[in-house]
């Protein structure tokens, strides 16, 4: 897997190339009564990815774009876990998807041009990169903690 912080260039991806990313590797997007969590993705013994998502609980389309995005990251970077798996190894596996979450919805080149360009409030970003205020919010640390963001 490559070094998806290291690639600046890169623009921010649109939902429909999500869809593609998704498409492209055979993970198959089923909508699913998910109350609680919204989406789910999971990895079949025989290696296929799945994602679950339920359109009645995902409001806006910042919301799906960082549902789909996340649950992306765990089938794109193989990051799962069990229920039975300890803490420590869940958040691992959580934040490996939401970096390559991070890195396709809000690249480290486009998040430095909106931030001089004066888009600096969260609702401004999450606006911009049509993302969640909380979902801007985990972008910001994750880059600051790996040194992309020098703010």
């Amino acid at each position: 897997m490559q070094n998806t912080f290291r690639q600046g260039r890169r623009q921010k991806t649109k939902t429909t190339e999500l869809y593609e990313i998704a498409q492209n590797s055979g993970t198959e997007i089923i909508c699913c009564d998910l109350p609680q969590t919204r989406s789910v993705s999971a990895m079949s013994c025989t290696g296929e990815c799945y994602i679950g998502m339920d359109p009645f609980q995902i409001e806006t389309t910042a919301e799906e774009r960082v549902h789909l995005a996340h649950e992306l990251g765990h089938c794109e970077t193989g990051s799962f876990y069990s229920a039975y798996s300890p803490l420590n190894v869940r958040g691992r596996q959580e934040c490996r998807a939401d970096r390559w979450a991070a890195s396709k919805l809000v690249p480290p080149l486009e998040l430095k041009k909106a931030l001089s360009m004066g888009i600096t409030c969260l609702w401004e970003l999450a606006e911009y990169f049509d993302v969640t205020e909380e979902f801007i919010e985990k972008v910001m640390r994750i880059y600051c903690e790996k040194n992309i963001l020098h703010l």
